[in-house]
């Protein structure tokens, strides 16, 4: 059992939710020697669902290492990362504006997936640290979108830095028809799967 896990994330809602579940955490941020933007390249062909698994496993790979250099007192470490899907095609976190617009436009009136996958590390006294993972699938309808709402939502900022351009919890909710899954995991953490990783830790949230 411990008391505090570590949340290797910069994301303010991923921090936030963990509070609102009773779960005190601190920040794993990376070095600034690490390059933590290479983890989340694509590879070729890559379908969604492998890489936003293969891309946690891989932040909690260098967090846990992070960890270990620092000489941080031992407990669990959480990782999570938040993919757009388009069928098959990934939409991750617009490089610019014009890249934002285009995926707004893209998602405009269409039906699409938003996958989060989490994993937790626990150091161990011998030996690898034991990991748990899961993933979180839930699919998110989007109203016809006018190229001004597109154009004033872009403008607002609000966009970057957020898988397909969007976070539900802003403005963008207001264009949300129909959910159908966890909308904790659209905001990027997955209330049930992470409970249930947290839990085969050592952290129960309830």
């Amino acid at each position: 059992m411990t008391d505090f896990i570590y949340l290797a994330s910069q994301s303010p809602r991923r921090k936030q939710l963990l509070e609102q579940w009773g779960v005190r955490c601190e920040t794993l941020l990376p070095d600034a020697s690490e390059d933590a933007e290479a983890l989340e390249v694509v590879h070729p062909g890559e379908a969604p669902a492998a890489y936003v698994q293969r891309v946690t496993g891989l932040k909690l790979q260098a967090s846990l290492e992070r960890r270990q250099r620092r000489g941080l007192p031992p407990a669990p470490v959480l990782c999570a990362d938040t993919t757009v899907a388009l069928g098959r095609r990934i939409l991750g976190k617009p490089a610019d504006a014009a890249e934002a617009r285009r995926m707004l436009a893209e998602l405009s009136g269409q039906r699409h997936r938003v996958l989060t996958a989490v994993a937790v590390g626990r150091p161990a006294a011998r030996g690898a640290p034991r990991q748990w993972a899961a993933l979180s699938t839930s699919w998110v309808t989007f109203a016809a979108l006018s190229a001004a709402q597109i154009r004033r939502y872009v403008e607002s900022g609000e966009p970057m830095g957020k898988a397909g351009a969007y976070g539900i919890q802003g403005r963008a909710g207001l264009w949300v028809s129909h959910i159908s899954g966890s909308y904790s995991g659209i905001m990027g953490l997955p209330a049930h799967e992470t409970a249930q990783v947290l839990h085969a830790a050592g952290v129960p949230l309830i």
